[in-house]
């Protein structure tokens, strides 16, 4: 097969799709793999690296996209990509459609196979290509809100941690997940007083059990999250329903209710976010003021520490484009029950159910494809 490596043009995203190593793995199993020209740059992995796995580079994006049967990105197609993508073309990334219309739409238009990252499940059934590109943005969301605490980024001025003789902030992490549980590792451990919400009790005995004694656990509802709002510092939302748009949890009502200068980072944006207010964002211009509240909501929060970000993304895209290049999509997909779960729009179909409700467009059962 033949397999595309587009450098990422969504702004500030300096991410590549496939490590060298990754591609090596792919050209020992016979396939070429093409790599647009710098793709890797910015994650610190120039061209002759990968020429020296074995891959062709090429000096467009075009170049790519003309002759890839399987292009794998980071993100979602842009708009000025749209029309490079092909009838039965396979593209493997994160789409995130049901926060997105315009790009279910072209995506539908193209009559290509669009195999999203979010919604691929393990044998397990979790989410394994979700995972770690949620435990760097959970940390970063983190990260993200102690610096935009601070008075010169309109922040409260107060420290994360506290010193000595005064109190720290309060965080308060709205879910348990993935990117919930790390932001509750890296927000306790740099001292704050944390809470955390989710509806499923045994993932929050679990929560107890593994956080240290500054993290409290509680059961989410509209009335706890009322009453917290008024009292924290610091505000994550980190809530997901795979493939589908999240829930907004913080409602514009409730802003007049925080401190101001309090921070919200909705690391859910690019699934819709959980917090009403919430717009996204780029890493060049990642906030905005709504009633005297910070939002950031940079939609590609992995996209800042790439180095990191790709090496991680690989490990776990890996496996899966190995046996979608070995057996091509349709046979690999009737094979393994998860990555059937990863089709979302085919030839023109929306095959997953929720992207479907979400736009109240026409749902073709994935069995009818394959």
């Amino acid at each position: 097969m033949i397999i595309g490596v587009p450098k990422e043009i969504k702004n500030n995203e300096n991410r590549v799709s496939l490590t060298p190593g990754g591609a090596l793995e792919l050209v020992n199993r016979g396939h070429k793999v093409i790599v647009q020209h710098d793709a890797g740059l910015n994650s610190g992995l120039p061209d002759a690296i990968y020429e020296q796995q074995g891959c062709e580079i090429v000096p467009t994006i075009e170049d790519v996209y003309a002759v890839a049967e399987m292009i794998i990105k980071v993100k979602e197609p842009i708009e000025k990509e749209y029309d490079l993508i092909r009838k039965d073309q396979l593209i493997f990334t994160y789409f995130h459609f049901a926060s997105h219309e315009p790009l279910t739409t072209a995506m539908i238009e193209s009559g290509s196979v669009c195999l999203a990252y979010e919604t691929v499940k393990d044998r397990t059934g979790a989410l394994p290509l979700l995972v770690p590109m949620s435990e760097v943005a959970g940390r970063m969301s983190v990260q993200a809100g102690a610096s935009y605490l601070e008075m010169p980024h309109k922040g409260r001025g107060i420290l994360l941690g506290g010193v000595p003789g005064v109190q720290p902030a309060h965080v308060l992490i709205l879910g348990g997940g993935v990117v919930g549980t790390q932001a509750a590792k890296m927000a306790s451990g740099l001292g704050a007083k944390v809470t955390i919400l989710d509806i499923n009790l045994d993932r929050l005995r679990y929560l107890a059990d593994i956080l240290p004694a500054n993290v409290t656990t509680l059961y989410s509802n509209e009335y706890n999250i009322r009453h917290l709002v008024k009292s924290h510092d610091l505000i994550i939302g980190a809530v997901l329903i795979p493939g589908a748009k999240a829930p907004n949890l913080i409602t514009r009502d409730m802003l007049k209710d925080m401190k101001p200068g309090a921070v919200l980072v909705d690391v859910a944006v690019d699934q819709g976010g959980c917090i009403e207010t919430c717009r996204p964002t780029t890493h060049a211009d990642p906030t905005f003021v709504i009633d005297d509240i910070v939002h950031y909501c940079v939609a590609n929060m992995p996209g800042a520490v790439p180095y990191t970000s790709t090496v991680a993304l690989t490990n776990a895209t890996l496996p899966f484009a190995i046996q979608l290049a070995d057996k091509g999509w349709k046979k690999a997909c009737n094979e393994h029950e998860g990555l059937k779960e990863g089709l979302n729009v085919v030839n023109g179909k929306v095959v997953y159910k929720a992207v479907a409700e979400a736009f109240d467009m026409s749902y073709t059962p994935v069995d009818e494809v394959l």
